[in-house]
């Protein structure tokens, strides 16, 4: 055989014991998982690595990843391979690149810069799913899956105004949520506090979920409201599911802002029921508090209308501008999920315009006072002048609810990480060493084993990948070694970019990619496609 992990302590993907065994790889499989006491000789191999007092997990699967165009601008892909991520799911929350053509391409990068960057050090040689999955096929340092995005979607055939689809837009939908799947795509995504996927009514979801569950996908909503109205909108993605008979995964699931507080609980027993009626359900989650966006997701949605030119317009028209600050500090807009928007929350994480790059690290409020302005001036400043790609932190969240929820039977864990930024949200390079170190041998939420299985056996359960995501002979050899002693997140608030420590081994399509703690130039990651 080509390797031997000799002797690791074997968490293999399921919530069962871990076990020690030596795991021999061949061929970029593995061939086979020999228990300590199993009858005959222990394997051998060309190289073999002594792997005592290291646990052997199947590489991370991060359910809710923003890479779609960091993968491609840097394939070596550092902040995810050094965490032991070996597959992502991209597409998410509605918006990215595929499918689309000129017009649509031009409107969705400039509205989602503040997620990945403008792409201009990207060459855009794709315009549909299977295209662009072919060009993540040229290598990169993980495997990457892909959601067609409901937002550009729509953006392509409804464009982005605030309206009811015709019949015959909605059949044009159909057909390219059917061709991204028959592409590859796992399944579909949709951002509905995010333009213009937020337009969408319900019964346009089920639609096109309808699809979704034919080719046997699943529906990934970031849905309508995680603060004021939380739990209806939660209840209505689980009634599209029901309505549409699609698989339902629900993206970054918490309930945040303090008006929920404490009230985890609540939607985990909504989920249960659901659960417990046959309604294929699962969910991720990030194992921190604060959230993060654009600053542009926080406007009102009839703010957003007509696609970015037109917010940037009402920015500047006095008038537009004086109802946009009314609708956000006192009514509280559905961009900032019907909460009036607390100043002293929203931290500037990045912006793509480097004259503004003193706010970053700052609360908008912050800078307010150390101005004598308006928290308000301040954020349409940084709205105008950064033409919208400006990405915040929202300092919202709830410990108990965030742990409540990482117990759930149906977690699985997602970085939702933004890789772009000044001091970007800490998860993209830290959310899979944080659950282990913090959440498992520092507070013992999670028992080993069991946060392994939601990082790995789970996720690859929802994906539908029948050979990925267990350490069993056959499967793919995409592995991670770490020291359950030690593993921890590197990444902090003040130091987004660090990689994380005790993961010193991380094999991707059986190949090093990260080896004694250093990354390789092995790109042995691929398009992992719908039904292989």
């Amino acid at each position: 055989m080509d390797l031997v992990l000799r002797g690791a302590r074997v968490a293999d993907g399921t919530p069962s014991p871990a076990h020690r065994a030596d795991v021999g790889v061949d061929g970029g499989r593995i061939a086979v998982v020999h228990r300590e006491g199993d009858p005959g000789p222990r394997p051998g191999a060309r190289r073999v690595l002594e792997a005592d007092g290291l646990v052997l997990a199947p590489g991370f699967i991060d359910m809710h990843a923003h890479s779609d165009l960091a993968l491609l601008r840097d394939p070596a892909h550092l902040a995810k391979v050094a965490q032991g991520v070996t597959l992502e799911v991209l597409g998410q929350d509605g918006l990215s690149y595929a499918p689309v053509d000129d017009r649509t391409l031009a409107r969705v990068r400039q509205a989602i810069t503040g997620w990945n960057g403008d792409g201009s050090d990207v060459e855009f040689d794709w315009r549909t799913v299977g295209e662009y999955l072919d060009r993540i096929d040229r290598g990169t340092a993980v495997n990457a899956a892909y959601l067609v995005p409901h937002g550009t979607v729509r953006a392509l055939v409804v464009g982005w105004e605030d309206r009811p689809a015709t019949d015959g837009e909605l059949e044009r939908m159909r057909r390219l949520v059917a061709e991204g799947l028959e592409q590859g795509a796992m399944g579909m995504s949709s951002g509905l506090t995010y333009t213009p996927g937020m337009y969408a009514p319900d019964s346009e979801l089920t639609e096109l979920c309808r699809v979704v569950a034919s080719y046997g996908g699943y529906h990934c909503p970031h849905h309508r409201s995680y603060g004021t109205g939380a739990l209806e909108a939660y209840a209505q993605m689980v009634e599209v599911a029901r309505a549409s008979g699609c698989a339902l995964h629900l993206a970054h699931a918490t309930v945040n802002f303090p008006v929920n507080a404490g009230r985890a609980p609540e939607l985990l027993a909504l989920l249960d029921a659901a659960l417990d009626e046959g309604v294929d359900l699962t969910l991720d989650s990030y194992p921190y508090l604060p959230g993060c966006t654009t600053l542009a997701a926080l406007l009102p949605s009839w703010a957003a209308e007509g696609g970015p030119d037109a917010t940037l317009a009402r920015l500047r028209d006095p008038a537009a501008c004086a109802r946009i600050r009314y609708a956000m500090e006192a009514e509280g807009s559905d961009g900032c999920h019907g909460v009036p928007v607390d100043w002293d929350t929203v931290e500037v994480s990045g912006v793509t315009d480097p004259a503004l790059a003193g706010y970053v690290g700052r609360t908008v409020a912050r800078s307010a006072a150390g101005r004598g302005e308006e928290p308000f001036a301040v954020a349409r400043r940084l709205l105008l002048a950064d033409r919208l790609g400006t990405t915040v932190l929202q300092h919202v969240g709830d410990e108990e609810n965030v742990r409540a929820i990482m117990r759930h039977r149906a977690h699985t864990g997602g970085s939702d990480g933004i890789l772009v930024g000044g001091r970007p949200h800490p998860r993209a390079w830290g959310a899979f060493p944080h659950y282990l170190g913090r959440y498992v041998r520092e507070l013992g939420v999670l028992s080993l084993e069991e946060c392994v299985a939601h990082l790995t056996g789970r996720p690859a359960a929802r994906l539908r990948l029948p050979d990925r995501g267990l350490v069993r002979e056959g499967y793919h050899a995409d592995l991670v070694l770490f020291d359950p002693e030690t593993v921890a997140a590197g990444a902090t608030f003040d130091a987004p970019r660090t990689p994380p420590v005790g993961i010193p081994h991380v094999l991707v399509g059986g190949g090093f990619a990260v080896e004694d703690g250093r990354r390789t130039g092995v790109l042995a990651g691929r398009s992992v496609r719908r039904g292989g």
